[in-house]
């Protein structure tokens, strides 16, 4: 039950236990009155079952083949060759992955992709921290400092991160060939580093042009230099970029294929090269199985990276494209 009481044209409407004085109230409280009525079902809407099945969709379309992947590199060459790709495995076997780091051919030596194990590691190291560091202080410089002929540099930087690097191929091994650096890996770092620049540039560019000017402002009143503003004061705020920008390089250098059969020497072949050597082998039957399981191998240094910091990634690319 409720009381209404017209005040100035206005209806106000009271519930019974504001009327009632039997109910005891305390001087300047007000009695809240819940919604009634039943509570409302959640209905299947047929966008939400369209939505829900693209996406079912999709995860299906990514997942089965890594499924049959796994699934083939534990199972033994007899059953593999009954044909059923989907069918669990019934005797379970880890020796595919035993052969494939240490024993298969990848060429003149049976050493597995465990030499190309560590020369992708050497690679990736190096060129993942010197490429972050020289992009994260140009972009840093970009966006908080205005200097003469900065607008022409960020120019120059942009339009080099949409040249196809194929067309930059041969100038590059001319000029790595005449410094002695060519078929070494210190020649492949400088390589990755000067083409990961560009694209890191823009979003440490982007994202340090987002945070709040007056940070900078109130610094640089304080007598803060170049140095301390970028250590004491960017670094600190500057988390969820710095794992973009590592999930990218250790992305893009990890599966790089095309850099390493150019400018490295059989010997220093990174893992993807030594990869496509042992799939593309011709030599006696063809193992499914280690096929299989090196390529998980090969793969599962940058999934290990993107699961980690997945969180951030999203974080720090929504914040570096707030700016352009």
């Amino acid at each position: 039950m409720s009381d209404t009481v017209t005040m100035k044209g206005k209806p106000l409407t009271y519930s019974a236990a504001e009327t009632d004085p039997a109910v005891p109230r305390h001087a300047g409280s007000a009695v809240a009155v819940g919604p009634s009525g039943s509570k409302p079902q959640k209905k299947l809407s047929r966008r939400n079952i369209v939505l829900y099945g693209v996406l079912i969709l999709a995860a299906l379309y990514y997942l089965l083949p890594l499924y049959v992947m796994v699934i083939t590199s534990v199972k033994g060459m007899p059953e593999i060759r009954l044909g059923n790709i989907f069918s669990p495995p019934v005797e379970v076997t880890f020796a595919p992955w035993v052969k494939a780091w240490s024993e298969a051919c990848t060429g003149l030596n049976c050493d597995g992709l465990s030499r190309g194990f560590l020369n992708s590691v050497q690679i990736l190291v190096p060129s993942v921290i010197l490429s972050i560091i020289i992009a994260s202080v140009n972009g840093y410089a970009l966006a908080n400092w205005k200097f003469k002929g900065g607008e022409v540099f960020f120019t120059i930087l942009i339009v080099g991160a949409f040249i196809p690097y194929q067309v930059m191929i041969y100038p590059i091994v001319i000029l790595l060939r005449e410094v002695g650096l060519y078929g070494s890996l210190t020649g492949l770092i400088i390589v990755h580093t000067i083409f990961g620049m560009p694209i890191l540039t823009l979003l440490f560019r982007n994202y340090f042009a987002s945070m709040p000017e007056e940070l900078f402002k109130a610094a640089r009143v304080d007598g803060a230099g170049f140095w301390q503003i970028y250590f004491r004061i960017m670094l600190p705020m500057s988390l969820p970029i710095f794992v973009v920008a590592i999930i990218l390089q250790v992305t893009g250098i990890w599966n790089d294929f095309l850099f390493g059969v150019i400018f490295t020497k059989p010997d220093l072949y990174p893992m993807t090269v030594q990869l496509n050597n042992i799939v593309n082998s011709t030599q006696g039957v063809i193992e499914y199985n280690v096929n299989m399981a090196a390529t998980i191998l090969t793969g599962l240094v940058p999934l290990c990276v993107y699961f980690v910091s997945g969180k951030l990634f999203v974080r720090g690319i929504a914040a570096g494209a707030v700016k352009g």
